[in-house]
């Protein structure tokens, strides 16, 4: 154990790990305030032909070119979610529950195909599916980590301008603010997000990362500042905790340790949070009815003088 924490390849993955779910956390919180949640998860699974395209492309584990692939596969899919919703009388999430079920099945029949290649079962793609950390090598962890880093800047300098775009469109509109310019920058931070958590957490479980943890925060604050605060140490502390766990046993995918800690937050932010917490509602209601209750105070009568 403490031979694997002493390693520096582990430290950085860690840290990797770490940025990721912070970068998840606050990008999950945008997607919960546009009620989006559905799109991660359609997008994550639309990555996964990119990937496996890029890879029969350039006939290695690229990292930095699987991610351009993942990438272009999953704006690929967010186009198709816009064009069918618009063009047809299908509604948002029917798209994306198509999109998803069409680009994931893609996904999965082109790694089959590479899987029974010579030499392709040793080419480490199946880490896309449930997530591998612990096959990271120290240029894989720079590079998810500089996007990660990007991801959480574009969030935090354009703090206000997120805040219009989610709560107010219309006075932002009327302000100069272009609203269609802020959904292009939200599809990218999104997008971004996933790619890069892919080998990590995999393409079935980056949906979890970057929709748990902001449910999580909404049970502690209505301010959406804390809640992205909140959100983000969720989501880094599940990344640490995960990647700690599956690097202690022998082959463990990470991403379904990750989405372990993060439904424990969850668990203990749906029994104790202070804003609907089901503690919380139980104490408020034993309260009200405390206070409802009719108090029972029967006069005595006086019987002196009573015959």
């Amino acid at each position: 154990m403490w031979s694997i924490l002493s390693s520096s390849n582990f430290q950085w993955v860690l840290a990797s790990t770490m940025i990721l779910g912070i970068a998840a956390g606050l990008v999950g919180c945008l997607a919960y305030w546009k009620k989006q949640s559905l799109m991660s998860d359609a997008l994550g699974h639309a990555s996964l032909p990119g990937v496996i395209i890029a890879f029969l492309l350039i006939g290695e584990k690229n990292v930095i070119v699987l991610i351009i692939g993942a990438a272009i596969s999953a704006l690929i899919g967010a186009f198709f979610i816009q064009w069918i919703q618009s063009t047809t009388r299908i509604t948002e999430d029917t798209a994306m529950g198509m999109v998803l079920s069409i680009f994931f099945g893609l996904g999965i029949m082109l790694l089959t195909v590479v899987n029974r290649s010579v030499g392709g079962n040793q080419s480490g793609l199946d880490s896309f599916i449930f997530g591998q950390a612990a096959s990271m090598v120290k240029s894989d962890v720079f590079t998810v980590l500089a996007l990660a880093i990007v991801v959480i800047a574009i969030v935090f300098v354009a703090f206000k301008e997120w805040k219009l775009y989610l709560f107010d469109p219309q006075f932002a509109k009327g302000i100069g603010l272009s609203i269609t310019g802020m959904h292009v920058m939200y599809t990218l931070v999104l997008v971004t997000t996933i790619v890069v958590g892919i080998q990590a957490v995999g393409v079935i479980l980056i949906a979890a990362l970057l929709i748990i943890p902001s449910v999580s925060a909404r049970y502690w604050t209505n301010s959406f500042r804390k809640m992205l605060v909140l959100s983000a140490c969720f989501g880094g502390l599940s990344g640490v905790l995960g990647t700690y766990i599956s690097a202690i046993g022998s082959g463990w995918p990470t991403g379904p340790f990750i989405v372990i800690f993060a439904a424990i937050f969850f668990i203990v932010s749906l029994v104790f949070g202070k804003e609907k917490g089901i503690l919380v509602l139980r104490l408020e209601l034993h309260a009200e009815r405390k206070k409802m209750k009719p108090r029972h105070n029967p006069t005595k009568l006086d019987t002196k003088g009573v015959n």
